[in-house]
């Protein structure tokens, strides 16, 4: 739709309010600021929604890999093979063994629940990105070093440097009952890895050490697997699921995190169906502003009409003064959304410093911070959405403009 210099011209005269138009003005204020408003919403919600799954997934798949190969009973004591069989396997691009175990540990009087994890050299080694104090090299087996979460240490009243008390209640058998085992491990390092669950149970130690503690001999509890694409692990590894059948299971993180990202998935689509209402009501003021500005206009549309102009030229020209007032907001929301996003650690404490409530609550949102990532498929999306709608939201009373009949306006005249 290409506006000739005459049809911008009038265009443009009837976007800028005129005398006694005040009112039309403002209406038409407030359609562009709720497309804006509308706009700006979406693209937040929705990066904030696309970052926390994107973060939770990175980091719960950064510490447990992909999939994980259990053996019923909790056992694997033929592991070397499967590993080898897992490691042979295409799209597999890592796979080590793990010990995984809730046990007990204790801290001047003060017990907490946690899940001892015995790691390779090199699974340990990934863990350096996320240490915050301490060094994982002193991770060594046979020296009893273990590195622990932040939340845990903090709960402990641990420091890099204490010894901490593991206890095994699955001891050793006495002639007066099974004595737990209680083992002193000192805490060489401390990592954050921004899930809150993992920084406040996760106790990491060499796999042998993990092996002596719960009396399990050259067993592992499972194996850790991680594949090119996380979104595919349960095709990559079907030819092991169909060969361990009977022998192990394979779970994949989508069944370990079935109801948490199914919850994601579910508030993700209401979110955006009830935030697009907001971009709805917005041109559905665009919609009345123009009625207004088209009865406000009558007579000068009938004399543009005796003048020559078109129907063609009236619809073009009222609806491009309606869909800019659209695209003008979709263009301010973008910013304003883009803004708020990079913006946002500092407006989430501004707002907790305001109103003396902790908005981000670790305990409750998994994460640490407020994560964001934008989608530009979802970007265009969106600004796609609020555009077409300014468009047809505009064609009625375009069409209604048009089709004024000049006689019956200027008969008295």
């Amino acid at each position: 739709m290409i506006l000739t210099p005459f049809e911008w011209t009038i265009a443009k005269r009837y976007m800028l309010p005129g005398r006694g138009e005040a009112f039309i003005a403002l209406v038409a204020g407030i359609s562009l600021a709720a497309v804006a408003l509308g706009v700006a919403a979406l693209v937040i919600v929705m990066s904030v929604m696309n970052g926390f799954r994107a973060e939770l997934l990175d980091k719960i798949v950064g510490l447990n890999g992909h999939a994980i190969i259990q053996a019923y009973g909790g056992r694997l004591d033929n592991w070397q093979g499967i590993l080898r069989d897992v490691r042979a396997t295409p799209g597999v691009v890592h796979a080590s063994p793990l010990i995984e175990q809730p046990l007990l540990v204790s801290l001047n009087g003060r017990v907490e629940a946690i899940l001892a994890r015995g790691n390779t050299p090199d699974d340990i080694a990934r863990l350096k990105p996320n240490l915050k104090i301490g060094n994982l090299g002193e991770l060594q087996p046979g020296r009893n070093n273990v590195a622990i979460g932040s939340q845990l240490a903090q709960n402990l009243g641990a420091q890099v440097g204490d010894t901490i008390t593991i206890i095994n209640p699955q001891g050793r058998a006495t002639p007066f009952g099974t004595v737990p085992r209680e083992i002193g491990y000192r805490v060489a390092a401390i990592f954050e890895v921004g899930v809150y669950d993992y920084d406040e149970r996760f106790v990491v130690m060499p796999m042998q050490d993990a092996q002596t503690l719960l009396l399990s001999g050259d067993a592992i509890g499972m194996i850790e697997i991680k594949t090119t694409d996380p979104d595919t692990v349960t095709e990559t590894l079907a030819p092991i699921t169909r060969k361990l059948a009977g022998q192990a299971v394979v779970t994949d993180w989508k069944t370990i995190n079935a109801s948490l990202f199914e919850a994601l998935a579910v508030e993700r689509v209401a979110m955006f169906v009830v935030l697009s209402l907001i971009v709805l009501v917005a041109v559905f003021n665009i919609l009345s502003s123009l009625i207004m500005m088209v009865r406000a206009k009558t007579r000068d549309i009938a004399i543009l009409r005796t003048m020559g102009a078109t129907r063609a030229s009236l619809m073009k020209i009222f609806v491009t003064a309606g869909f800019l007032i659209g695209a003008l907001g979709t263009l301010i929301g973008l910013g304003l959304g883009f803004a708020f996003l990079y913006f946002r650690q500092p407006i989430v404490r501004l707002i907790e410093i305001l109103t003396g409530q902790e908005l981000w609550d670790p305990k409750i949102r998994f994460l640490t911070e407020l994560p964001s990532r934008s989608d530009p498929v979802e970007i265009f999306m969106i600004s796609a959405m609020a555009l077409v709608l300014s468009f047809l939201f505009t064609l009625y009373p375009a069409f209604k403009a048009a089709s004024t009949d000049p006689v019956q306006v200027l008969r008295y005249e």
